[in-house]
């Protein structure tokens, strides 16, 4: 009945692959297998380290370094697949930048981030770092204030593979950037905010070799933005340029490029060939709390391929230049208009934007009074309009409200905030915009909470986000209102539902009568309040709907 133990051991070398899954611990000595046979294996070695590499890129920074703590292998794989790296950049640091360095030797986008509190690392410590990554094609750098423009130029000198450069609340100035601009020939995106070494007398900034490559340029919260006059200007392929509270007059910068891509166009036309490279290329513009007036948005409508324009929080601009704008870039997919409760753009610029821009997809207007004259306008001209946001006007009551849904047959997102609106616009939204899948309401009191559960009933795909709703069994649920810069650029959610037994039964009574109101009659009992607070996403530059 038995079996010698030569026997067994056969058996066991034949058939050990299908127990391999088996811990010898968990078995019986009884049952005759081996510790050395049933030994615990690593299923990962068998799987090769590009493909250990590909698993990484699906984790999180923190997940990945408790992995690299797993064994040798996963450590080194997780050195040398991870190409983004931020440290922060006290300098404390620099004793470990050459062990750093050598674990990830193939950093390529690097983030050296200080606070206001700490010394920061110095010029020799990146250029140590220059030297260790040679790859490097993306720099952010945030309070380094000990770097100078002598570091800065050395680290060009040794990074000339650099690709995008981000910069704030650093010391250097004029001299690191004309020096990365000289060296960095294919410098792509330039971010510029808060630096102290651009201040009044400061020597003039760019192109250099990056005249050809550079795409996207962005000025922020700078004293003396006017030395960039001359980067912006000899930029010949720039796709998009941001210049957000900059002091100083930017009408002639504006004019400038205005004139650079009229002169390119005429050289087209003379000598059919544009020896100044593709003149006409700038595609955005986004203007944010400038001196800039209306000469100089008639300057860059002779940049007829705009199809992004931000004209923000400028209280000199007014319908005259949107008019001018709207006239020559037929192209406008984007539109954000910030009138500052000026009342100097309205339904005249509207108009115009409507009878000349039929491709505009986005619409965001805040502190506009527009009226039904010129939103009717839009509705019925710009039959692509799928985004439009709504903000701070005391012009945009139930009859545009009832226009807009009438009319605007492929709008997908539409977000009200601040308007003198009540239930009869949400009552017209029931019926109309049969593509919208998303609304979203804030401080528009004349709004009850029955109105939008209504809605909610009546379009059951609908997603209806408001920010207060108050239930008479003393319920109440409020989401924290954040600035009108969030209105129309995103609209991710957080979904918290109130339960049936925090609302009270007296509201039966306050929906049906809202439904016979509105000549419906209810075939459901009452369902609680939803409720949906919208989130802000963190980036940059510029947000999506």
């Amino acid at each position: 009945m038995g079996q010698s133990p030569s026997a067994a051991l056969d058996r066991e070398n034949s058939f050990s692959h299908r127990f391999d899954f088996l811990s010898s611990s968990s078995l019986g000595s009884s049952d005759g297998f081996s510790d050395e046979i049933l030994a615990n294996r690593d299923y990962t070695a068998e799987i090769p380290d590009d493909c250990l590499a590909y698993v990484f890129q699906f984790l999180g920074p923190g997940d990945r370094n408790r992995c690299s703590l797993v064994c040798k292998r996963w450590l080194c794989v997780d050195g040398w697949s991870r190409h983004r790296l931020s440290l922060d950049a006290q300098s404390e640091i620099e004793a470990s930048l050459p062990s750093i360095f050598m674990r990830f030797d193939s950093v390529t986008k690097l983030t050296l981030r200080c606070s206001r509190r700490s010394i920061s690392l110095n010029d020799g410590a990146l250029v140590a770092i220059s030297v260790r990554c040679q790859n490097l094609t993306r720099l952010k750098l945030r309070g380094c204030r000990e770097i100078s423009d002598e570091g800065m130029s050395a680290f060009a000198k040794n990074s000339k593979n650099l690709r995008k450069l981000s910069c704030g609340s650093c010391t250097f100035g004029a001299k690191a950037l004309n020096a990365v601009l000289d060296y960095c020939s294919n410098l792509e995106e330039l971010s510029v905010k808060r630096l102290r070494g651009i201040h009044d007398g400061a020597e003039a900034i760019g192109p250099g070799a990056a005249a050809s490559s550079l795409k996207t340029i962005c000025l922020k919260e700078l004293v003396n933005g006017q030395s960039f006059e001359p980067l912006v200007v000899g930029a010949k392929n720039l796709k998009a340029l941001k210049i957000i509270h900059c002091l100083g007059d930017w009408d002639r910068v504006l004019q400038l490029i205005g004139n650079r891509n009229r002169n390119g166009k005429e050289n087209i036309h003379l000598n059919n060939y544009n020896s100044n490279g593709n003149n006409d290329a700038l595609m955005e513009i986004h203007l944010e709390r400038l001196q800039v007036s209306d000469i100089g948005l008639s300057a860059i409508s002779k940049c007829t391929k705009i199809e992004n324009l931000h004209i923000v929080k400028t209280p000199d601009c007014s319908n005259y230049g949107l008019v001018s704008v709207a006239e020559h870039c037929k192209l406008l997919k984007k539109l954000h208009v910030d009138g500052w409760r000026t009342n100097r753009i309205g339904d005249e610029g509207l108009v115009a934007v409507a009878k000349h821009c039929p491709n505009l997809e986005e619409l965001v207007l805040v502190g506009v009074n527009a009226t039904h004259l010129s939103l009717g306008a839009i509705a019925s001209n710009c039959s692509k309009l799928e985004r439009l946001a709504l903000c701070g006007s005391g012009t945009i009551g139930n009859t545009e409200i009832a226009c807009i849904a009438a009319k605007c047959m492929a709008l997908k997102k539409l977000c009200i905030k601040g308007c003198p609106i009540s239930d009869i616009a949400i009552e017209a939204l029931g019926s109309g915009c049969p593509s919208l899948v998303k609304i979203k309401l804030r401080k528009c009191r004349g709004v009850s909470c029955e109105a939008g559960e209504w809605l909610r009933e009546q379009r059951g795909s609908l997603v209806i986000n408001m920010d207060a709703c108050e239930v008479d069994g003393g319920f109440e649920a409020s989401v924290s209102n954040g600035g009108i810069h969030e209105v129309g650029v995103d609209y991710p959610q957080v979904v918290s539902q109130v339960t049936d037994r925090d609302a009270s039964t007296s509201s039966n009574g306050r929906l049906a009568l809202l439904r016979s109101k509105f000549g419906l009659f209810a075939s459901r009992n009452f369902v609680a309040c939803t409720f949906r607070r919208w989130s802000n996403n963190e980036d940059s530059f510029n947000g999506n709907l």
